[in-house]
């Protein structure tokens, strides 16, 4: 991949993305007191629909999002339960107790592609499923933290797959994060793996997302049959956290901060 290949944003475009980013975060604070035993997905889903459309004046990015070989997403958000790994479709799944749940949040503000998710914990969990979620938050700011300008996108990857693989735990490889702005996707291409050194030279400017799917078992993942659902191969349990990041001329700056993100670990 030639550096050719990759948009870098201007103050203008910079500016934007920092507030759509901001928005979407924001609907993740929203939701979060409504992530309880007995509440379906497709409830949550039509919360933050609303709130999306209604009080931020942003259009939900997934909803009938079409790439090339897919049908049309069908909701707003996704919703991936316990071992669905990604893409989950909200429906009329009603969580329950124990369960741990992603909720994927992208939001289109004035032509500009805010995109974040987090792991949430319904009810009381299991000391297995908190590590999990807790391990994979911290392989994310693994990744964030080696993001500077001069630094390959291989560090990013390395960085995650080494915490991560140390853990005990394996990185899902088919899916990886990706430049976004204008476009829900862009390049380059962020893989959660990798070698130190390799890949594109991180330039200021550059802005991407880092979303580590990491898995309690075995790597291996398998398509369900309504053509978006992932979920594990051998049903072990998978957490994700996501953030948008923005390459500075100093470092890196996270863009989908908000009042109720987790702290860094």
């Amino acid at each position: 991949m030639s550096s050719s290949a990759v948009t870098l944003k201007n103050s203008e475009e910079i500016h934007k993305m920092r507030i759509a980013c901001r928005l979407a975060a924001e609907v993740l604070d929203y939701i979060t007191p409504h992530v309880v035993p007995g509440v379906t997905t497709d409830h949550l889903d039509r919360l933050c629909h609303d709130y999306m459309l209604e009080v931020q004046h942003t259009i939900p990015a997934p909803l009938n999002y079409a790439p090339k070989g897919h049908r049309p997403y069908p909701r707003s958000i996704c919703t991936s339960v316990n071992h669905q790994v990604c893409h989950g479709i909200p429906g009329d799944r009603i969580l329950k107790n124990g369960d741990i749940v992603n909720l994927d949040i992208t939001v289109i503000k004035e032509g500009f592609h805010g995109d974040t998710s987090r792991m949430f914990c319904v009810g009381e969990i299991s000391k297995q499923a908190r590590r999990l979620c807790d391990l994979t938050y911290e392989s994310l700011w693994h990744g964030i933290r080696a993001v500077a300008p001069g630094h390959h996108l291989g560090d990013i990857g390395h960085a995650i797959q080494t915490f991560a693989e140390k853990a005990g735990y394996s990185v899902v490889r088919e899916f990886c994060g990706h430049g976004i702005g204008r476009h829900f996707h862009e390049e380059p291409q962020v893989l959660h793996y990798g070698k130190k050194g390799s890949g594109l030279r991180l330039e200021a400017g550059m802005i991407f997302t880092i979303e580590p799917m990491i898995n309690a078992g075995r790597r291996d993942i398998r398509p369900l049959g309504d053509g978006w659902t992932i979920v594990t191969a051998d049903h072990s349990l998978s957490a994700q956290w996501e953030h948008t990041i923005l390459v500075t001329p100093e470092g890196f700056e996270v863009l989908t901060l908000s009042s109720g993100t987790p702290p860094a670990p």
